[in-house]
């Protein structure tokens, strides 16, 4: 936590060195009309791991907005992908094909509506739990072994609710503030994934 109030305080960014270690990416949808939308709740965590670094995700590549940073001693990228939620493996992939990246390497932030905007839960590896981001990387790395950091949304007010209306409904300004806590904690989550500690990282956030 340090790391981040000292980035937070400074406003400066880090100097980059060293080689490419991890890939920290945040789902969601680009364009004005998805901001503060549940299913961009990746963007806005990264938005936020961005604010605490000093950098921002302004250069474009491989289907990405991105930037680099230093966190936790290891050279990462951070990239919001613009190819829309359900192609996000595309992206994903260019960036781990061309630094060579392990699925181990590539940390996932996304939406999750079985959980409270307060909520976050993190997880080493598994299934895509029925996320089309996440089914889209999963597919095209050829493995679920990516750690990966979900975010608390907040389930449908109703089972008759479609659930792409919901996920692309925006967020109440209680639910704003409620989810910022938790893409705080998220922040906090993928630098001790970055070092290592994915296991303190659960322990200590889910």
């Amino acid at each position: 936590m340090g790391f981040f109030r000292k980035k937070e305080e400074s406003g400066s960014a880090e100097r980059v060195t060293g080689k490419v270690s991890h890939l920290i990416v945040g789902l969601g949808n680009p364009g004005v009309v998805y901001e503060q939308t549940r299913h961009n709740a990746g963007f806005i965590a990264v938005d936020r791991l961005c604010e605490k670094l000093g950098v921002a995700c302004v250069r474009a590549k491989f289907k990405s907005m991105y930037c680099e940073a230093m966190i936790g001693g290891e050279r990462c990228v951070i990239i919001k992908p613009m190819t829309y939620m359900n192609n996000s493996g595309e992206a994903v992939a260019q960036w781990a094909d061309f630094y060579k990246l392990s699925p181990e390497n590539i940390v996932v932030i996304f939406d999750d509506i079985t959980l409270e905007p307060s909520r976050l839960r993190i997880r080493r590896k598994g299934s895509d739990g029925g996320h089309n981001g996440m089914k889209s990387i999963i597919q095209l790395i050829g493995s679920s072994d990516i750690p990966r950091i979900r975010l608390g949304v907040g389930a449908k007010p109703s089972p008759e609710y479609d659930l792409a209306d919901w996920v692309l409904s925006k967020f109440s300004q209680q639910e704003l503030k409620l989810l910022q806590e938790a893409a705080d904690k998220a922040c906090a989550a993928a630098e001790l994934i970055v070092k290592g500690e994915v296991d303190k990282a659960m322990n200590e956030y889910n």
